[in-house]
């Protein structure tokens, strides 16, 4: 199967620049996999969209305000840093820009001297390894001086950052928001328990390899990027009682998904679980957990476009994707959503 196979046409001006107000006011589209009949909604109509029996799971992983820049302290140069990975002991992995200036023994001053930093090596590919020195909580400190590690397609300026946040989200550690959560309001997510519908919890942190194309001319030739992820045996109860009853179990973006679709694959089942996984869902695979998904509209030949594939059909996928471009949804992080049932 080639990358090339999942190529649709998609104009620039459909990329979704902001958030619209109020989060739940966005558009969706609902596919039928079965017939691949589609209709058109609003987001907050989801409520009425899923059954007593369902079970809803959602990831909440929080996005690290991870991009930092530093004044180098022998020269007053400046250098961006995209923090990747905490390897502990307040060393990080990161990008850096430009790198000439970012060798192995600079050191940096961040935040007027809130923070410090020193490289410390650097990695096959070009990533950095840096030390911070401070006085408070990391995290904290991150808070006031970082910025969102927005994605590359928006440039426009986010006034508010909770926007690229989940409303849910409390574990901190993506360098990504699992963007088909922003849709929901606490009021919409109280309406959907209302009903019945149990919600439970996954976290997968999601790392910068999600913007990463497929260069591979054969789809199986692209190698994925780790992700951790957990899932508490609380959400593996409600996976597990809402199949019992015949319900649906529908994830909130691919990162839910894929976190119990590995799950699955490595316990045979679903209970408590935590570790690390690439996995590469494409046609041609069998799903074990999920049955509906709640998921943006993603860059064409993207990974993320051959897991709904796999979920609903390519050629379903595509004529879907057509309809969107012609009924002018919004596309990406910030655009609207389809539910795939």
């Amino acid at each position: 199967m080639k990358t090339h196979d999942f190529y649709f046409d998609l104009p620039r001006e459909l990329i979704a620049q902001t958030p619209v107000e109020p989060r739940d006011s966005s558009r969706l589209m609902v596919l039928d996999k079965g017939t691949g009949e589609i209709s058109h909604r609003i987001f907050r109509d989801i409520a009425e969209l899923l059954r007593p029996e369902d079970c809803l799971i959602l990831n909440d992983s929080r996005v690290l305000p991870a991009r930092i820049y530093g004044v180098k302290e022998d020269t007053g140069a400046h250098v961006e840093f995209l923090l990747l990975k905490n390897l502990g002991n307040d060393t990080w992995e990161a990008l850096a820009g430009p790198g000439r200036r970012a060798k192995p023994g600079s050191r940096f001053i961040f935040g007027e001297g809130l923070m410090r930093g020193e490289v410390t090596g650097t990695l096959e590919g070009g990533n950095r390894l840096i030390h911070f020195t401070y006085d408070g909580v990391f995290f904290n400190l991150l808070d006031r001086i970082g910025q969102m590690p927005l994605p590359p397609y928006i440039t426009e300026e986010l006034k508010d950052r909770e926007r690229y946040q989940t409303v849910y989200s409390r574990e901190v550690g993506s360098a990504a928001a699992p963007t088909a959560g922003l849709h929901f309001t606490p009021e919409l997510l109280e309406n959907i328990q209302q009903k019945g519908v149990r919600v439970g919890f996954v976290t997968l942190h999601v790392g910068l390899g999600t913007f990463r194309p497929v260069t591979a001319e054969e789809i199986t030739d692209h190698k994925m990027h780790a992700e951790h992820y957990f899932m508490p045996q609380a959400t593996a109860d409600i996976i597990n009682e809402t199949k019992a009853r015949g319900g649906r179990v529908v994830a909130v973006g691919t990162t839910s998904c894929r976190t119990i679709e590995s799950v699955a694959q490595k316990e045979g089942g679903f209970k408590e679980s935590a570790g690390w996984t690439d996995i590469f869902i494409y046609p041609g695979y069998t799903f074990r957990g999920i049955d509906g998904l709640i998921t943006n509209f993603h860059l064409p030949e993207s990974t993320l476009i051959m897991l709904v594939s796999a979920l609903a059909g390519k050629e379903t996928i595509l004529h879907a994707y057509r309809t969107a471009v012609e009924e002018r949804y919004r596309f990406f992080s910030f655009g609207d959503a389809m539910f795939i049932r």
